[in-house]
């Protein structure tokens, strides 16, 4: 049996590749929403991570929820309604929750299709790069289900609700540049790029302070829900935090002498 995502860590920065090509990478299998969620656990534990780049192997990006195991009733997909409203719940909705509160910024480096809970699991990660043969559908309507992985919460905040509408009613796809036009991603470039791309995006992001780059994203996923007060009490206690790292005096001194500087994440 292959692993179901391939980890490789080069500095600061690691890859989750998902590993199931012959099948495109369908997420809903109970060893993948695991090592995803593993995944996300080790990097939050491991401080000298700055930034995640999620991708799949072969052709496809991810294929969403298996549809012969729909037809088959099995995996998740069977049982009663209370079974399967608990397989959701105890399954790939694991998955949304377990990348919310990943501490790290994440980089989805899509490259090929993004089909269902495919296209959602894109939408999870903070940042999206696109390959030119990347689409991207909320197909679910097509095979006569409701966006059960959170789709109906992530799409509308990475593209509008006139467009998620859009995707959602009618499950029709949407090509690389459309998604780019739309704000679904922030770069297209061609296949053979796509992890060079991701790669320099990450680079960028790692070059920050590690601490503060985690307080951000924390700061940024609360003010989705947050109060404006709410949110400026909690920015006002990380920031007292903020600026009693060695980081940021040393963030000062590189400024003011001109030169780069060399973060320590203390």
């Amino acid at each position: 049996m292959n692993e179901p995502i391939l980890i490789d860590r080069s500095g600061d920065v690691v890859v989750w590749t998902l590993n199931n090509p012959a099948a495109r990478n369908p997420i809903s299998e109970a060893d993948t929403i695991a090592a995803i969620e593993d995944a996300v656990i080790a990097a939050n534990r491991d401080h000298g991570l700055r930034a995640a780049i999620l991708t799949g192997a072969g052709s496809a990006f991810s294929s969403g929820g298996n549809v012969k195991h729909m037809r088959d009733r099995a995996g998740m997909f069977g049982g009663t309604p209370a079974q399967l409203r608990q397989g959701y719940r105890h399954g790939i909705q694991r998955i949304p929750k377990a990348l919310y509160h990943c501490e790290i910024p994440t980089i989805a480096a899509v490259n090929g299709p993004a089909i269902g809970a495919g296209c959602d699991l894109a939408l999870m990660c903070d940042m999206r790069i696109a390959a030119s043969t990347a689409v991207f559908a909320e197909s679910f309507i097509k095979v006569g289900i409701i966006p059960g992985d959170g789709g109906a919460w992530l799409l509308p905040r990475a593209i509008g609700m006139v467009r998620a509408c859009e995707m959602a009613f009618t499950g029709e796809p949407i090509d690389a540049q459309t998604a780019l036009d739309w704000g679904m991603v922030s770069q297209v470039v061609e296949p053979d790029a796509l992890l060079d791309a991701a790669h320099r995006l990450a680079a960028r992001v790692s070059a920050n302070p590690p601490h503060v780059l985690r307080m951000t994203k924390r700061l940024l996923r609360e003010g989705q829900r947050q109060s404006l007060e709410s949110l400026l009490e909690l920015s006002a206690a990380m920031q007292a935090i903020a600026h009693h790292t060695d980081d940021h005096r040393e963030a000062v001194a590189a400024m003011l002498d001109r030169r780069p500087p060399d973060f320590t994440g203390r």
